[in-house]
């Protein structure tokens, strides 16, 4: 079992003493905190055991790698929590449950999931969409995990979202893999692409994500001043190192930074 680098009150105590201008935290998988202004985002967090529980005993069992960084009720300071589509470990009812004071922004697709897991109606987003909330200014944009889909209505079933706060810019990529017109579409100015780089793998039951390579050239050609990977070391079946993600952005002089779980990344003003 991974170890992360803050854990329980000293994670805690390392969010009260972060001093900005904005500090964001990995807390395994797709998940993340970021503070900007006294103002605190979460993005696709999976704070909980849920689907370990659920496929214990299938042949898919979800055996968790990285212990816990935080319970989620602990967190209760939340202004804001987002999931970018309807997997459990982006969307998990365990985790938001525990977070009735935070607004969440979720897929309008999924508006009914959403408060079938949360007991609360979201903010709902598609496609070109802006909504803010708390400071955090939350654009949707597509995401292709296995390819664009949309419900019968034409809305977007996965996103991912490009966050301004302040002058910074953050996209998260939810799950994806590339598509055509990609770049164009998140933009450029991002301070930090945050992108999954466990690939995909059919023959595990792995739905389509950026492998490391495609992460990197993603970041590069969005020209990410850092890339940041992310939805790996979490489920033994659905992992791989980041050793390939970090050889592509050296070979691109691509900035980027390889998280603990629990570990903090400050950025200085653009």
């Amino acid at each position: 079992m991974i170890r992360p680098l803050r854990a329980g009150e000293a994670f805690l105590a390392d969010v009260r003493a972060a001093a900005g201008p904005l500090d964001l935290w990995w807390l395994g998988q797709s998940g993340f905190l970021v503070a900007h202004e006294g103002r605190y985002l979460l993005l696709d967090p999976y704070l909980s055991d849920s689907l370990t529980r659920k496929y214990a005993g299938t042949g898919k069992p979800h055996v968790r790698m990285t212990e816990r960084v935080i319970e989620p009720a602990a967190l209760g300071f939340v202004d804001v929590v987002t999931a970018s589509h309807a997997h459990t470990d982006h969307l998990d009812p365990d985790t938001l449950s525990e977070l009735p004071g935070a607004r969440l922004v979720a897929p309008e697709a999924h508006r009914e999931l959403a408060l079938e897991r949360t007991g609360r109606p979201p903010t709902g987003i598609d496609d070109g969409e802006t909504v803010e909330v708390a400071g955090f200014a939350i654009t949707a944009v597509p995401a292709a995990h296995e390819r664009i889909e949309r419900d019968a209505a034409g809305r977007m079933l996965h996103l991912g979202y490009v966050v301004r706060c302040g002058p910074f810019a953050l996209y998260h990529a939810g799950d994806t893999i590339p598509y055509e017109g990609m770049a164009e579409r998140v933009g450029d100015g991002i301070d930090v692409a945050l992108l999954p780089i466990n690939g995909r793998s059919p023959e595990r039951g792995v739905p389509g994500n950026l492998d490391g390579e495609e992460a990197a050239a993603l970041a590069h050609a969005i020209g990410a001043r850092l890339a940041v990977p992310m939805h790996y070391e979490m489920f033994e079946f659905n992992t791989e190192p980041p050793d390939a993600f970090v050889a592509a952005c050296e070979r691109l002089g691509q900035p980027y930074r390889v998280l603990r779980a629990g570990e903090r990344l400050t950025l200085a003003q653009p």
